[in-house]
């Protein structure tokens, strides 16, 4: 079972060039252009739609449940999209420095707003090993105060981080960073219907599959429908799981800086619900084994519910019940988009000699 991200502490100095892996989510809707994204095998993705970063208007940041409280700029806080938010910088405390830091997309790409995550560590290590954490805010340019010295700037963006060594003198100085991230939110549907969001994940990796140089590790698992997940700027690919069964779909896309690019996957699967009857259209028997076979043999599915509901890729299976000692089967056919029950009517459907051989009957 995949297990969700969880929050991690605050990061030593020796992490800092990491990727940090703080899930923000945020709910808003931007318009913006058309651009495509490739598909692989059966699968079929439709136009995404990248829209403009950074986010507007007044809606707050939201966090995913999993992840813990979000983390929340100051109320009122924001910069301008363009422009040096640091026109003037506070007077320091004797023996400081006011250090204003500010971070874009891009060279030329707006300010990020909001959502932002700063830390500023020592640049030496204590007698026990670890680099002190000086400063952190949540602010969107925040200004800190440093007494002269070397520094670590780091900052966090959703799953995209950047760091900086800075050294600070007497003199109060401006610092911008670029931090190339952007998002990407996902949907399913079947025969251009919505899927439920309750039975639908994505797990997220970095690279692409079709050419071949996809990680083998998750950078986010279990995003849900219509979540917005934030990512350094890059290729990705998306495997699409579909309700309890084999329906699994994998797509590529690319996140470009400053840009929210929006996918909806199109399955190609339904959903069937096992029955084993005494006769047609009569109350399913409890205390039966099912199992969900391809035509050759291999196990898709397996369940101890008297009324089991999978998710099938569209494709011939065999549904085979056990109960009572004695296997029955059935041959069936998934059509994308078409649910609906697969009846085993006791005494009409014997299995396969193999399949009661197998069973230990």
């Amino acid at each position: 079972m995949h297990q969700p991200f969880r929050r991690r502490p605050v990061a030593p100095a020796t992490q800092v060039f990491a990727f940090s892996r703080h899930a923000l989510w945020a709910a808003l809707v931007i318009a913006g252009t058309a651009l495509p994204a490739q598909a692989q095998g059966p699968l079929q993705l439709a136009q995404s739609s990248p829209r403009a970063m950074p986010f507007v208007g007044d809606e707050p940041l939201a966090a995913d449940p999993r992840l813990g409280p979000p983390l929340m700029p100051p109320a009122g806080a924001g910069v301008p999209a363009k422009g040096d938010p640091h026109t003037i910088l506070p007077q320091p405390p004797p023996g400081k420095a006011a250090i204003g830091m500010s971070v874009r997309f891009g060279e030329k790409e707006p300010l990020i707003p909001r959502g932002l995550v700063w830390r500023v560590f020592a640049d030496r290590a204590e007698a026990s090993g670890a680099y002190p954490l000086v400063a952190e805010a949540a602010e969107p340019a925040p200004v800190f105060f440093l007494s002269p010295g070397g520094y670590v700037v780091h900052v966090s963006y959703g799953l995209a981080s950047v760091a900086r060594r800075i050294v600070v003198g007497d003199e109060s100085r401006r610092e911008q960073l670029i931090l190339a991230a952007g998002a990407i939110t996902l949907h399913s549907d079947v025969a251009d219907k919505p899927l439920p969001p309750e039975k639908v994940t994505y797990d997220i990796y970095e690279g692409s599959f079709l050419q071949g140089r996809a990680s083998t590790r998750p950078i986010f698992r279990d995003a849900n429908p219509g979540d917005l997940v934030i990512l350094p700027a890059g290729d990705y690919y998306v495997v699409s799981t579909y309700g309890d069964g084999n329906a699994t779909i994998q797509a590529d896309l690319s996140v470009a800086p400053g840009k929210v690019t929006d996918a909806t996957l199109h399955q190609r699967a339904a959903e069937v619900t096992l029955r084993l009857v005494n006769a047609a259209g009569g109350q399913p028997l409890t205390d039966t084994q099912w199992s969900v076979l391809t035509p050759g043999g291999d196990s898709i599915k397996e369940s101890s519910e008297p009324l089991p509901t999978f998710a099938l890729t569209e494709g011939d299976y065999i549904g085979v019940a056990r109960y009572e000692g004695k296997t029955y089967s059935k041959e069936f056919t998934v059509e994308a988009g078409k649910d609906g029950p697969i009846e085993v009517v006791v005494g009409e459907q014997a299995a396969p000699a193999e399949l009661n051989e197998g069973s230990g009957d």
